[in-house]
């Protein structure tokens, strides 16, 4: 197995199977809403295709954000402490982000596409491993430096290789992350600590995120894995 890693400003580059990783927050806050009972998640890359889709389908709904922030119009945030306790079975959100979904939707040469996070980090490495791509790409969206990003594809990335890996300092990695800090910030009410806190709970969620392609639309899943 071939293994790259891209930037989110590099998406365009990556081949073969491509995770992409976005634990603070996006595919953190979409783990959290298939815990909760979402059916899919339709990535966009702008809140102008959020709300077109919304007018042709009202029963969608919309989560995400703009420079941090939800979105005013969105039903929800970036958030995986808003969704956390949200009963969401059998709905169809479309999600935009400002870093995980536009890696996604630039990551045109994959031949499959999962999304990544701490919180399904097992489960993502299983479905990997079981895939068995002759190539794959992590593509780490995070700004900043994506350090909380770059954490998970060199854990993955080790694992993969078939090496014993201490989980924590990946984790540390997150937390001392910009990103991470930025949510230790209580002048920034918009980050909270508990999102930061969610999303060190690794391991949380026996499922991996596949992305396929329906029509012209991203459409993310979740595939429950055995024994993660």
């Amino acid at each position: 197995m071939n293994i790259s890693i891209f930037t989110r400003k590099e998406a365009s580059k990556a081949k073969g199977l491509c995770v992409v990783i976005d634990v603070l927050r996006a595919f953190t806050t979409a783990a959290y809403a298939f815990s909760r009972g979402a059916k899919e998640i339709i990535l966009v890359s702008t809140k102008e295709e959020a709300f077109k889709k919304h007018v042709q389908n009202p029963s969608l709904m919309l989560m995400g954000e703009e420079h941090g922030l939800q979105i005013p119009g969105f039903h929800f945030g970036n958030s995986p402490f808003q969704l956390q306790k949200e009963d969401l079975f059998g709905q169809t959100l479309v999600q935009r982000t400002s870093a995980g979904t536009q890696g996604a939707v630039t990551c045109t040469q994959n031949s499959g596409m999962l999304l990544a996070s701490f919180v399904v980090a097992e489960a993502t490495i299983r479905h990997i491993q079981k895939i068995n791509p002759s190539e794959l790409s992590f593509i780490v969206t995070g700004t900043k430096d994506g350090d909380e990003d770059l954490a998970f594809a060199e854990y993955a990335s080790m694992r993969l290789q078939g090496k014993n890996v201490d989980l924590e300092p990946y984790l540390q990695r997150v937390q001392n992350s910009p990103s991470g800090r930025l949510h230790c910030d209580p002048l920034i009410p918009e980050l909270p600590k508990e999102d930061l806190d969610l999303a060190l709970q690794a391991n949380r969620f026996s499922f991996a995120m596949e992305v396929t392609k329906n029509g012209n639309d991203l459409v993310a899943r979740a595939v429950e894995i055995n024994g993660a």
